[in-house]
């Protein structure tokens, strides 16, 4: 039986391996996008691009097949670690290809690759070059799939109960956003041109790498783990949470599901192009970094983190007690944000925004992430998993990408690149679809609220 305190070695664990894998992700998401852009996109003719794809097409493909690349994974090595009963070689070994895979991204460029298939067109040279990077991208949420979504993910879910998972949530979610801090500190230095793309790459591939030879001496699995009993159809097992019975019997799971997906489509429709549209318009539009950097903007946004700071714990703190009303207060809040953000380029509007946003955004993932747990029947962490990514990754990164596509190419905004040929980049436009898209959110949160949120653990303590 899992006691009701987690031990300081599980903390650590939960915290090591939710930063590291943190790293990766955000490595992958932020900046293979902007590696897109930057460098592969940065001296290539008009020609070049009409006979192949713009970059935010790139973009827009390559995370879409990333999440199924993720979502494949996890249903196929989240069944398999329920099987083989063994999750402590999945996340370690799994981390320690992660990282290598992460650092040799570092080795891709058009020259590389022309010299590779014996090329000599620059249409074909850049397309190539662009699908190079989508598959590589592809081996790398293989990796980071089996490691992180399937088996860290369930390995959390069995050493924890419900009762701790609202703390283990909120622990996920902050260290989750210093890695993201701390991986756009570092590639700060990569957009300005102090450090190159493999540098960068490959530090950041190592850290991961370490991390994972760290979990071959540190995690062990728990005795939940090692006494469920598996189905004897491995099969079967893959499809489990498709079949009707399973949906019925867990229906708040799957409206919690339904919820989430909906706000994790909203984020991905601007998330992909944040750190571009940053870049090239953010910075230019308020009159380069220099003035981002004066005394009211800093003050600003140290206000600002304070704040947010403070209603976030507040609300936390009272979703113990209203939780239902806590999520329906960050959907609103999020869509909030979003749409303020549509408004305007100003760096006090974004400052401003940023209140909502990240209010809201804390509020979903840390409430929906636990609830999500909470409603994963005893003992089939790894058969959900996959499920789970269904709603909060494959849907979210093929709907939200494509989304934020065409609202970049219908407001047109475009930068003119080395090669004197215009690269389109995103616009604000995006964030007006992102605040639409979240309101959608509240449907399935309100059938969820009325079947009540409590699970069958609390039903009966009850």
């Amino acid at each position: 039986m899992i006691k009701e305190k987690l031990s300081k070695k599980n903390w650590f664990i939960i915290t090591l391996f939710c930063f590291m894998g943190g790293i990766a992700w955000n490595t992958e998401n932020m900046y293979f996008n902007t590696f897109i852009t930057n460098e592969i996109y940065a001296d290539v003719s008009q020609s070049a691009i009409m006979g192949s794809m713009e970059a935010v097409t790139a973009v827009s493909r390559m995370v879409a097949l990333s999440a199924i690349a993720a979502v494949l994974t996890t249903f196929v090595m989240g069944a398999l670690s329920d099987r083989l009963k063994n999750r402590k070689m999945f996340i370690s070994v799994g981390y320690i290809l992660w990282g290598i895979v992460t650092a040799m991204f570092g080795l891709i460029s058009k020259e590389n690759v022309a010299n590779l298939f014996n090329l000599t067109d620059e249409a074909k040279i850049l397309g190539c070059t662009v699908w190079f990077v989508i598959l590589m991208d592809i081996v790398m949420t293989f990796m980071g799939s089996t490691s992180n979504d399937a088996a860290f993910q369930a390995w959390v879910t069995d050493v924890t109960v419900p009762r701790q998972r609202p703390a283990v949530e909120t622990v996920l979610s902050v260290v989750g956003t210093i890695s993201s801090f701390a991986v756009t500190g570092v590639g700060s230095f990569v957009q300005a041109g102090t450090i190159s793309y493999k540098l960068f790459f490959g530090v950041l591939g190592l850290v991961v790498t370490l991390c994972g030879v760290l979990g071959l001496f540190l995690i062990k699995d728990p005795p939940r783990t090692l006494q469920q009993e598996a189905s004897s159809n491995y099969w079967a097992d893959l499809f489990y949470g498709f079949r009707p019975s399973v949906i019925k019997e867990n229906s708040k799971l799957y409206l919690t599901l339904a919820a989430f997906c909906f706000a994790i489509v909203a984020f991905q429709v601007f998330y992909p192009y944040l750190l571009t549209y940053v870049q090239y318009v953010v910075i230019p539009d308020n009159g380069g970094v220099e003035n981002l950097l004066k005394a009211p903007v800093i003050i600003t946004a140290v206000v600002v983190a304070v704040v947010v700071l403070a209603l976030i714990v507040t609300m936390l703190k009272l979703s113990t007690k209203k939780k239902g009303f806590c999520l329906t207060a960050g959907v609103v809040v999020l869509t909030l944000g979003f749409l303020l953000l549509s408004t305007s380029t100003s760096i006090y509007i974004i400052l401003i925004s940023i209140v909502p946003v990240v209010l809201g955004n804390a509020l979903v993932n840390i409430l929906f992430g636990a609830a999500v747990k909470d409603f994963i029947p005893e003992g089939k962490a790894g058969l959900f998993q996959g499920i789970r990514m269904i709603f909060v990754v494959l849907i979210p990164m093929i709907i939200g990408p494509f989304i934020g596509e065409t609202a970049c190419k219908y407001a047109a905004r475009t930068i003119i690149n080395e090669a004197n040929a215009e690269v389109i980049v995103p616009a604000k436009d995006m964030f007006l679809w992102a605040g639409i898209v979240c309101v959608f959110a509240l449907i399935p949160l309100y059938f969820l609220i009325k079947k009540g949120l409590d699970t069958k653990e609390t039903e009966k303590a009850v």
